[in-house]
């Protein structure tokens, strides 16, 4: 009985520092650019957006308003809708996106701008010196 209780006492301490081991700390966590852009909603959180306000007008009462009833309540509806009724959800989160990839597009040059103010030189230009650099070295 002893070497069983020693055992289980050595497999939870080994389990505890496994458990250590994986918690992250704040310090971790990578910051967040503020000025990139967020995500588009999908087609569902789109509708979504809409349902919430109508379920709280159909249903009055602090019970009926819980997140967990109306978001419940609506994908319930989500599911039970035809492809025609979610189209015009489906078109605005396809036009949400194209909006969102061009500010992405916009944000990644002036980062890559931000990153290159060193030189005035653009990439090309520097991997072009570096290679002519490499070819005097090697006759």
């Amino acid at each position: 009985m002893k070497g069983l209780k020693k055992i289980i006492e050595t497999s939870t301490a080994d389990s505890r520092d496994r458990l250590a081991v994986k918690r992250k700390t704040k310090k971790d966590k990578v910051a967040k650019d503020p000025n990139k852009p967020k995500r588009p909603a999908t087609a569902f959180f789109i509708f979504m957006e809409t349902f919430r306000a109508e379920f709280r007008e159909n249903n009055p009462g602090n019970a009926n308003q819980s997140f967990g009833t109306v978001a419940k309540a609506g994908g319930e509806k989500w599911k039970s809708m035809s492809q025609a009724e979610k189209a015009s959800y489906v078109a605005k989160a396809e036009q949400r996106k194209k909006e969102y990839e061009k500010k992405m597009q916009t944000y990644e040059r002036e980062q890559a701008g931000s990153n290159d103010e060193g030189s005035g030189n653009s990439k090309s230009e520097v991997y072009d010196a570096v290679k002519g650099k490499d070819d005097e070295d090697d006759a």
